[in-house]
């Protein structure tokens, strides 16, 4: 790093180790710096835990695909589609899925983020779908607004030309205009599982023409408290249809779902170790909210942050430091709770076209989202888990790049016992 003040506030694990204690003065039960009372923060974690100096640049084995694009027996059209976007050789979850999921198999996919996984169950959707009558035909279900909506943009994009409709329901959007295009009756519904039920409910939303079910990303909906509303979409859905699970891990919750869900299913795991072996980790330490902010001015000032997520606790707080950024010569925007669907997907392209060079976020950012080039993560607040830090941090490093994540912890001199 060339910035000497950032410098001066790391601290290897080694010395880091002692200064920090649980608040309850126990084996780190208490409450995590801070003192907050939210419950989900009700775990503390080492700061070493936040240090990871012995990396090494990930050394990617190179993939030998059994295809190409070409290989696959799509239309016409959407081969074209595909041509456009520069797509040649497929990554491994859409050279192994493909063509079971064409042949109308039931897939399981073990696949982390950031893998191509949306590609690999839309385009062979896409193909299914051409020359089809009834519809709705396809329920794609996600855990959070943002995945739902790239999915959509996906299939936008590849189904171009081909007269294939989607309609997107999510909360957050107008309900009513979701139920107007509902009545058009559109070839795919994507959703999360909270707006679909409700739509369920208001009984505008018929299931009985689904032949094709997607579940992405199924472990976070199940870490977000859907699986009785996934379960109540499903019982509604005809026994006889295709499924497509994706999902980055294997639970014994997951596990009863493929069970209930899928019938003789084909199997493809592509999924890699945690993103975090591969990224370079430490602390930064602090004293107060303002030493943090001149801290995180300092860092951002270095040209190496080109691209640079940071993740903070409130929907407030976020807003605040983007805003606070932004003041300081660091163009940032902010995605939390308390904007709109609209003002979130601005965010994101914004984000993304390089338009800001930083994105403020709550956790709600952490996972499912597919944001390429990641240069840093920056944890201004520390996650409430250390399942939340990994998630956090595996949005930088992906790939086998190289990635850097830093989170502010209480300077020593500030720290005292409960």
């Amino acid at each position: 790093m060339q910035n000497t003040s950032f410098n001066s506030r790391r601290r290897s694990m080694s010395a880091a180790k002692p200064a920090f204690r649980s608040r309850s003065g126990g084996g780190g039960g208490g409450r995590p710096m801070g003192g907050r009372k939210n419950n989900r923060r009700g775990t503390f974690i080492h700061p070493s835990k936040f240090i990871n100096k012995a990396v090494k640049q990930a050394e990617q084995v190179q993939y030998d695909a059994k295809h190409v694009f070409a290989d696959f027996p799509f239309s016409t059209v959407l081969q074209g589609n595909i041509d456009k976007k520069g797509y040649t050789q497929p990554s491994p979850i859409q050279d192994q899925a493909i063509m079971p999921i064409l042949e109308g198999r039931d897939v399981i996919g073990l696949a982390n983020t950031g893998t191509g996984k949306t590609a690999a169950f839309i385009l062979p959707i896409i193909e299914r779908l051409s020359g089809i009558t009834a519809r709705p035909t396809v329920l794609i279900m996600a855990p959070t607004r943002e995945l739902a909506e790239q999915i959509d943009e996906q299939f936008r994009s590849f189904a171009q030309g081909m007269k294939l409709y989607s309609t997107l329901c999510v909360g957050g959007m107008n309900i009513e205009r979701q139920i107007r295009e509902l009545r058009r009756r559109p070839h795919v519904v994507i959703g999360t599982p909270g707006r679909l039920k409700d739509l369920l409910q208001r009984n505008v939303f018929n299931l009985n023409d689904m032949t094709t079910l997607v579940l992405d990303e199924a472990d976070r909906m199940l870490d977000m408290g859907f699986i009785n509303d996934i379960r109540a979409i499903v019982s509604k859905m005809p026994s006889d249809r295709q499924t497509l699970f994706f999902s980055a891990t294997i639970t014994p919750t997951i596990e009863s779902l493929v069970h209930a869900f899928l019938k003789d299913p084909v199997t493809v795991s592509v999924r890699t170790s945690e993103t975090s072996e591969h990224v370079e980790q430490d602390i930064v330490e602090a004293g107060s909210k303002e030493e943090k902010l001149q801290l995180l001015t300092d860092m951002l000032s270095d040209a190496a942050y080109d691209r640079v997520l940071v993740f903070g606790e409130t929907k407030f707080g976020v807003q605040r430091l983007a805003d606070a950024l932004t003041r300081a010569g660091h163009p940032s925007t902010a995605i939390h709770g308390n904007k709109t669907q609209p003002q979130r997907q601005r965010a994101l392209r914004a984000f993304k076209a390089s338009e800001v060079k930083v994105l403020v976020a709550t956790d709600v950012a952490a996972r499912g989202l597919d944001i390429p080039n990641v240069s840093h993560v920056i944890n201004f607040d520390q996650p409430a888990t250390y399942e939340d830090y990994i998630h956090r941090i595996g949005r930088t490093g992906r790939g086998g790049a190289r990635g850097i994540a830093y989170t502010f912890v209480e300077a020593p001199r500030t720290h005292r016992n409960y």
